[in-house]
């Protein structure tokens, strides 16, 4: 039998159906866990890089990357992760995301 259901190209891909992103999500489900909630950031995102490392999964920490503003080149924005050279990961330590959250993240 043929499979009449379309597929998706990786860049169209949801997020729920890329195993890149799948193993990411089962690995910020358990960093909190084990500290609970409180703990600052930093401590989540050196948890979730260790659990990273556990799961053999490639990740830059706190990469520095330039931002164009006019034709001009600005330094200092920081990307806290990078997993595969493919998806950046922000970590947030807070009861409930806001709109500058998501702001922070899509610039």
């Amino acid at each position: 039998m043929i499979n009449s259901r379309p597929q998706r190209s990786p860049r169209t891909q949801r997020a729920s159906e890329d195993p890149l992103t799948a193993r990411i999500s089962g690995c910020a489900i358990e960093v909190p866990r084990i500290p609970g909630p409180g703990p600052l950031e930093v401590i989540y995102e050196e948890a979730l890089c260790r659990e990273f490392r556990l799961r053999g999964i490639a990740y830059e920490r706190q990469k520095d990357i330039n931002v164009m503003f006019k034709d001009a080149v600005i330094k200092g924005q920081r990307l806290d992760l990078v997993v595969e050279d493919r998806v950046m990961v922000e970590v947030k330590a807070v009861k409930a995301l806001n709109d500058v959250f998501t702001a922070q993240t899509l610039s």
